[in-house]
């Protein structure tokens, strides 16, 4: 019995060209679909750092941001789970800047080069902390802007995140 070819070259063609994908990028369809499933251990770790309760004097966890906001996401094969605390201040971001160099030191953080001088990144285990400024602007452009969160209209955000599995390295 003769199978007919017009059906045989296209099936043939898309394998091949699926084949040639997975091995010029090293990835596999199995990489491909893996998720966020069984992350929750992780995502607790995380959360209970207790890095992210850290806060200079006069810092307070910022209206609607009381808890720390924890997640996952999977992108082509790549998981990373991250936590995230946000607080208004209202003091300076030398002062803020000063209590997380100090803080990070001492819970063994250890800057990351990559951040720049300025930079407020520290890595520690595969993982990334990062201190960023933020003021009612940055919450309007990140979709946060109906969530109250200081009365001066600053403030900051603390966050560690990292990769699932060994999928990449952390950092800024």
């Amino acid at each position: 019995m003769r199978v007919p070819t017009g059906a045989v070259r296209p099936t043939a063609l898309l394998l091949a060209s699926v084949l040639a994908a997975a091995t010029l990028t090293g990835c596999t369809l199995l990489e491909l679909t893996r998720d966020c499933e069984g992350t929750a251990a992780r995502l607790e770790e995380l959360a209970a750092l207790g890095i992210l309760g850290s806060r200079p004097d006069g810092a307070t966890p910022a209206r609607g941001f009381e808890e720390v906001d924890a997640g996952c996401w999977a992108d082509s094969g790549e998981v990373v789970v991250h936590a995230e605390r946000v607080y208004a201040f209202p003091g300076t971001r030398v002062e803020v800047a000063a209590h997380y160099r100090k803080a990070a030191a001492r819970d063994g953080w250890e800057p990351d080069g990559a951040a720049g001088p300025d930079g407020l990144c520290f890595v520690r285990d595969g993982m990334a902390l990062w201190v960023v400024p933020l003021t009612a602007e940055s919450l309007m452009e990140d979709g946060l802007g109906g969530r109250s969160h200081s009365a001066t209209g600053a403030g900051y955000s603390i966050g560690v995140e990292t990769h699932v599995d060994g999928g990449g390295e952390a950092g800024c």
